[in-house]
C-alpha cells in the first residue's frame, strides 16, 4: 500500500468533501485540464511547496493517500529535470481514498 500525498487548498477539498471526488491538478488547473492529479512521494512534499505553493495565502492541506483505495489509476511518471519520479492519479480522486487530512507545515529546509 503505497502512501502518496497531494497538497490541496482547505475551500477545495471542502467542495471535494460536498461532492464525494477530488478533481484539481494543481493550483487553478483540473484533472480535465491536465489529463491527471500532480501528487509527490513523502520527500518531494517540501518542494512542490516551495515551487508552487509559496505565495499561496489561503489554507493549505496535506492529503494522505492509500493507492490501494484509489478508484482511478495511478503510477509513477519522470519528470524532467527530477532525479525522482512523481506520483499521478490519471482521474478524480475519490475522498475515501484519502486517508488522512492536516494543515500543511513545510519543513525548516523549506
Amino acid at each position: 500500500m503505497p502512501l502518496i500525498h497531494h497538497l490541496a487548498l482547505e475551500n477545495a477539498w471542502s467542495e471535494a468533501r460536498r461532492s464525494g471526488t477530488y478533481t484539481v491538478s494543481t493550483l487553478g488547473l483540473d484533472v480535465s485540464d491536465v489529463g491527471f492529479i500532480h501528487c509527490s512521494r513523502p520527500e518531494q512534499v517540501d518542494g512542490v511547496f516551495g515551487r508552487y505553493y509559496g505565495d499561496v495565502t489561503e489554507p493549505v492541506l496535506l492529503l494522505t493517500i492509500d493507492t490501494d483505495l484509489l478508484a482511478s489509476p495511478w503510477q509513477y511518471d519522470d519528470v524532467p529535470g527530477q532525479a525522482l519520479s512523481f506520483p499521478h492519479i490519471y482521474g478524480p480522486l475519490n475522498i475515501d481514498a484519502v486517508v488522512k487530512v492536516e494543515p500543511f507545515r513545510p519543513s525548516a529546509s523549506t
